[in-house]
This record gives C-alpha cells, sequence and structure tokens, in this order.
C-alpha cells in the first residue's frame, strides 16, 4: 500500500479517486502566467506525484496559458489507467495576465478543444465550468447558458463528465437541473467556511467537493492557534490545515499544488496524520 492510500478514497465521477491529489496551477510561470522558471523541476514534481499514488491531478488549459497541460502530457503521457485529469473551462488569460471570463458559446467549445490537444486525449474526463460573474468569487446569476454548451459537448462524446467552479448553491441546484454534476469546486479552507452547509448537502448526494486554495492561495493561511497546534503535533501548520479538511467531510478532495518536490513530499505525508477530537474542535474555532 503507498502512503496515500491513507487518504482514503472517493468517487469523482465514475471513477474512484484518493482524496489526497495533485493541483498543476503553480507549475506555470509567476502569476500562473507564461513557462515555469524550471521547467525540468515542474516536469519531476508531476512525475513523482504519480509515482507517490496521486491519481487525480487538477488543471486548465489557461494556466500559462497552456504550459501547464503541455506540461502534464510531456511527463505523464502515456497515461496511467488510474490517472483522473480534471480540467476547467469558462476563463482566459489576457495580454497582461489578467483572467478574463469566456463564456460565449465558441470559447467555451474552443477551451474544450485546447485542453484535449494540449493534454493529448480524445475525452476529457471531467471539465469544470468555472462561473467568472465575479473573478473574485462566488457571484449570483443563471448558469443555464454557459452549462447547456458544455452539456451539448458532453453529448457529442468530448466530455465525460461535468463539475462546477466559483459557484453559490443556487447555481449548483440550476446546474443539476441541466446535466449531472459530479463534483463542486470553490474556495474553501479554515478560515473560508462559507460553503460548511454546501459541503453536506453534496456529501449526502454523493458529489465530490474540491476546495482550491485549501492553505489560503495568493494569501496563505495565518493562525496563532493553528500554528501552535502544529507545533504540538510536529507537524507544518499547512500539514494540519490540509489534514483538517480530510477529517472535515468525507466527500472532500485535495488538491493542493507545488512546484518544489519537497512540498510536494510535505503535502502528501499529510495522508497518515490523524487529528484528534481535540484538535478538530480548536481548528473548528478559527473559521467560526
Amino acid at each position: 500500500m503507498s502512503q496515500i492510500e491513507n487518504s482514503g478514497s472517493y468517487t469523482l465521477g465514475e471513477r474512484r479517486v484518493h482524496r489526497l491529489g495533485y493541483g498543476a496551477m503553480q507549475l506555470a510561470g509567476p502569476g500562473v502566467f507564461g513557462p515555469p522558471r524550471d521547467r525540468a523541476a515542474a516536469l519531476a514534481v508531476l512525475r513523482s506525484a504519480v509515482e507517490q499514488g496521486v491519481n487525480h491531478i487538477d488543471t486548465s488549459d489557461f494556466y500559462g496559458p497552456h504550459i501547464t497541460n503541455q506540461l502534464i502530457r510531456e511527463a505523464l503521457a502515456p497515461y496511467p489507467d488510474d490517472l483522473v485529469i480534471v480540467t476547467k473551462i469558462g476563463a482566459r488569460r489576457g495580454d497582461d495576465a489578467a483572467w478574463l471570463p469566456a463564456f460565449s458559446a465558441e470559447a467555451l467549445t474552443q477551451a474544450v478543444h485546447d485542453n484535449l490537444r494540449n493534454l493529448g486525449l480524445e475525452q476529457l474526463e471531467v471539465v469544470n465550468l468555472r462561473i467568472m460573474f465575479d473573478a473574485h468569487g462566488p457571484a449570483e446569476g443563471s448558469i443555464e447558458q454557459p452549462l447547456s454548451v458544455l452539456a451539448q459537448l458532453q453529448q457529442q462524446g468530448l466530455v465525460r463528465h461535468i463539475g462546477l467552479s466559483n459557484v453559490t448553491p443556487s447555481q449548483v441546484a440550476e446546474g443539476r437541473q441541466i446535466c449531472p454534476i459530479v463534483c463542486v469546486q470553490n474556495q474553501y479552507n479554515l478560515a473560508c467556511r462559507g460553503d460548511d452547509a454546501l459541503i453536506d448537502d453534496l456529501a449526502r448526494d454523493g458529489i465530490a467537493y474540491v476546495p482550491f486554495f485549501p492553505l489560503g492561495g495568493f494569501s496563505p493561511l495565518q493562525s496563532s492557534t493553528l500554528s501552535e497546534l502544529a507545533q504540538q503535533l510536529a507537524v507544518t501548520p499547512m500539514q494540519l490545515a490540509l489534514a483538517w479538511l480530510l477529517q472535515r467531510a468525507p466527500n472532500i478532495l485535495l488538491i493542493p499544488g507545488t512546484s518544489s518536490l519537497g512540498h510536494l513530499r510535505e503535502n502528501l505525508a499529510v495522508a497518515q496524520l490523524s487529528v484528534s477530537d481535540e484538535v478538530m474542535s480548536r481548528l473548528n474555532a478559527i473559521g467560526a
């Protein structure tokens, strides 16, 4: 048994994946734009992740753009049979590296084909539709039009399963009326707890929840309680924050990202970390 199997597993679409995965966003250059500073290191991280048991990788063709998917293909193709690559569409990058909506039927269709080409796949296992009414967080508004386009691409056989990203609970409900939704990907971590009820609702229906920025993203988590408890347990604060997520709900799938082999090992070691009820209670209070 590999160490990562201790994290447990959960269904993502029709596939069973380990609950500790890998997010590839940080493999692109600064600001998720342009090529990595060290291409060989980026390839080594991807290969090491899979060698250590990761079978769920999160990516997008607007990381770079195109860079991250090209790295994944170079490092890992032909892909292991158990590897699930999840991508997302709905945004594009401006020449100034801005994150811009890309919701038109033409843009969404092109994005699916770009992901297929750069990953070297004939079908995308899971595609998340990222809703960009507000680039900084979920904002209400109907998602019927763009989601219907993605559902049509699914019917054409280009996409196997569909997820949603950066969405509100009402948008999740609307989406589930249009097509089956296998996962929701929103910002969530120890300090950002707005999706508590949504996570529990999705768990009851067997739908995966994939928190992005599980360690705070561009503004890393900072908490004296977290640091104190981590020191007591002889782990890093980030390891403890990830362990809290694993124990928070069985449908949470983690995709911590890094461009460092050392940080990758630290992240995957969380599979071995068990958190007591007392520690969980103190961690829960951080986001209260």
